[in-house]
């Protein structure tokens, strides 16, 4: 039996039937509240600071994050990073921009429902997280000033506190991975090839998924949950719907084609036809479309799959891809954040990108930038 297959699964089992159970644990809060009694509860957080938001001592559990940030651009939700450390590993399980981890990329807010993320009225400025992050010894939770003007930060972190570390003996630690290419090698795009053309290529025949789009690339053993993808067409591509690359998944090294292989991008996120419409389900959907009636799809899209019934299992690696146009013609901005758990804590996916690599782009209209 591995280690995610023993253990108490206890405190992942919180749901509307469950609430009646009485489980062993006692609930606890930190917060940005003004100690003093006042009224101003926030922290200020000054240009290049790094402020440790929690540092919690376990056995325990986060079971809800929610925080809302007075920023002095939008793009600041791509300037502070949020960090996550679990018990003595010294390196981030989490490290990602702020506002790409709790589920829209592009340094937007914007209002949208998941089950395990939310952005709230006013204008998604009210920033919400479920995933369950048990730990064994201790938790710290900060957040860094990246940009060059400082910014005040509301927070709750909620969590549970257990008597004994059994109740989350074989649980898995909570990661995340924030990756960006923001200039996809479309080869048909790169050699202005037409349709008639491109069809008859050989590479339009993608038979190991090599040039595909790195969604999350893991080594260990771990469970899966899903992803938001953030794609910014920012170019007349030969076809401008983006959403005809198949999404494949590489479990413990096999070969292509893989035991997950989809069958286009809006298949993946589960809606169809390539949608225009804006549309969040519990589990999947378009968070953003930025496109008209003139230019499809053109500009800032943002979607999404969390595996929330269906994690996916691995044991040695897991690699998510997913084409940029079919067998990868396109050129696009893409970003993603995806989320899973390992059976011990490590670095969530690779170095962060520097600030200025991480800035969306301008927004783009028929005559040009806005």
């Amino acid at each position: 039996m591995t280690h995610l297959e023993g253990g108490a699964h206890v405190i992942g089992q919180t749901s509307l039937a469950s609430l009646p159970t009485i489980r062993d644990y006692t609930s606890h809060r930190v917060s940005s509240y003004d100690t003093t009694g006042g009224n101003d509860d926030y922290w200020r957080i000054e240009p290049g600071v790094k402020k440790v938001l929690g540092e919690i001592t376990g056995p325990g559990c986060l079971k809800h994050l929610w925080m809302t940030l007075g920023l002095p651009h939008e793009d600041y939700c791509r300037r502070v990073v949020l960090r996550m450390y679990w018990d003595d590993c010294a390196e981030p399980s989490v490290e990602c921009p702020i506002g790409d981890f709790f589920g829209l990329g592009h340094g937007m807010r914007k209002n949208f429902i998941s089950v395990p993320l939310q952005m709230s009225p006013q204008n998604g400025k009210g920033f919400n997280a479920w995933w369950p992050m048990p730990f064994q010894r201790r938790a710290r939770i900060e957040a860094e000033n990246q940009g060059d003007q400082p910014y005040v930060h509301y927070f709750y972190i909620d969590y549970e506190r257990y008597s004994s570390a059994d109740a989350v003996a074989g649980l898995a630690y909570f990661h995340a991975q924030w990756r960006r290419e923001d200039t996809t090698r479309g080869w048909a795009y790169e050699e202005k090839l037409k349709s008639d053309v491109y069809s008859k290529d050989p590479r339009f025949l993608n038979k190991d998924g090599n040039g595909n789009y790195t969604i999350c690339d893991v080594q260990g053993n771990g469970i899966y949950c899903g992803a938001h993808l953030d794609i910014d067409c920012f170019q007349r591509n030969p076809n401008d719907w983006y959403g005809e690359g198949d999404d494949m998944m590489f479990i413990d090294g096999e070969p292509w084609p893989p035991s997950l292989h989809g069958t286009g991008t809006e298949d993946w996120f589960h809606c169809a036809y390539c949608p225009t419409q804006e549309y969040h389900a519990p589990y999947h959907g378009v968070i953003l479309y930025s496109g008209n009636d003139e230019w499809r799809w053109k500009g800032k899209n943002t979607v999404y799959r969390y595996h929330i019934e269906d994690p996916i299992r691995f044991r040695k690696s897991i690699r998510v891809s997913i084409e940029h146009g079919h067998a990868n013609k396109l050129s696009n901005d893409y970003a993603s954040t995806a989320y899973y758990y390992l059976d011990r804590p490590q670095r969530g996916g690779p170095a962060l990108l520097p600030v200025g690599q991480r800035l969306p782009r301008p927004n783009e209209t028929r005559y040009g930038k806005e």
